[in-house]
């Protein structure tokens, strides 16, 4: 069990809950499936948790969770990089499905920040695309153009935040088919609700995954769309609201069993806090100009860490 210095924070682990019962609840009734890697899952259709980001941070505390490598995995993504130099330098969670050079098939941050459009003359119809002119559309090296989903997300906030069309799609099914691992969580669309405290409103964010690896991936995603809310609130002046997560197939290898069981017997500490930093100036840090030690937790106590195979 580790501690900093700081104080424990007066939080409490509702958001810590709710994982350990979506854990206990797919041990209890989900079934038997064969997949991909040989490495049998017990498996569980459609499962959804939602938890409240003004309680704390929820990285999980009854084990210890990689923090270092989650935040370099989410600048990663920020960045738009379609392959990994950079980021192996830091973490080697991408390394099996990447090649020697870095390069992967499939790349979040490529579909995030770059989403390739289609060619010109190529719409069937009435389709329509956004062209060169849009202020969300670049040109590649190669002289296609690509869409900036997420910064496209940001000015629809500021220019309208009660929009319903905050939408981030990584799947493009072209990709997918062909992939050796086309995105898990696939899609995200960000909501704001109105405060009636007299305070800003609440941004709140909601997950689609088609393939969620409970004890390895699940804790990692959390912390990952926790931390993407709080940007993303930061910048446009709203408070973070709820984290929402629906699993579709939300399952546990049959070798991560044992491990859970011992995860779902401790008793969670509080949650901990996350800080942003500000340009000197006190304006909020644009997606491309936050670094690694922008990012900081304080007061993350937790169980020790627990070793689960991955499965490839």
């Amino acid at each position: 069990m580790d501690a900093d210095t700081l104080a424990p924070p007066t939080t409490t682990t509702h958001a810590e809950q709710a994982y350990l019962d979506l854990v206990a609840r797919v041990l209890e009734r989900g079934v038997r499936k064969t997949n991909r890697t040989g490495t049998d899952t017990i498996s569980s259709f459609a499962e959804f948790y939602s938890v409240d980001l003004a309680e704390g941070y929820p990285l999980l505390t009854t084990k210890k969770v990689y923090f270092g490598s989650m935040l370099h995995e989410v600048l990663w993504y920020l960045s738009g990089d379609d392959h990994i130099r950079e980021l192996r330098r830091h973490t080697g969670i991408w390394d099996a499905w990447a090649d020697d050079d870095g390069n992967l098939e499939t790349a979040y941050g490529r579909f995030w920040r770059r989403f390739p459009l289609p060619p010109e003359g190529t719409a069937l119809g009435g389709e329509v695309w956004a062209d060169a002119k849009h202020p969300s559309v670049r040109r590649e090296a190669d002289g296609s153009l690509t869409f900036d989903q997420l910064g496209y997300v940001v000015d629809t906030l500021r220019r309208s935040p009660m929009s319903r069309r905050l939408v981030v799609s990584a799947w493009h099914p072209a990709n997918a088919a062909v992939s050796l691992l086309p995105p898990c969580h696939y899609t995200f669309c960000f909501n704001v609700a109105p405060a009636d405290d007299g305070g800003p409103d609440f941004l709140h964010c909601h997950l689609s995954q088609r393939s969620a690896d409970l004890a390895l991936g699940v804790p990692f995603n959390l912390a990952c769309y926790a931390l993407l809310t709080h940007v993303l609130a930061e910048l446009v002046g709203l408070r973070p609201g709820r984290f929402a997560h629906t699993l579709i197939d939300a399952h546990i290898y049959v070798n991560h069993v044992e491990g859970l069981q011992e995860q779902l017997t401790r008793t969670p500490f509080p949650a901990p806090r996350l800080h942003l930093a500000r340009h000197a100036d006190g304006s909020p840090k644009e997606l491309d100009a936050l670094a690694f030690e922008d990012v900081t937790v304080e007061g993350y106590a937790h169980h020790d860490a627990i070793r689960f195979p991955v499965a490839v």
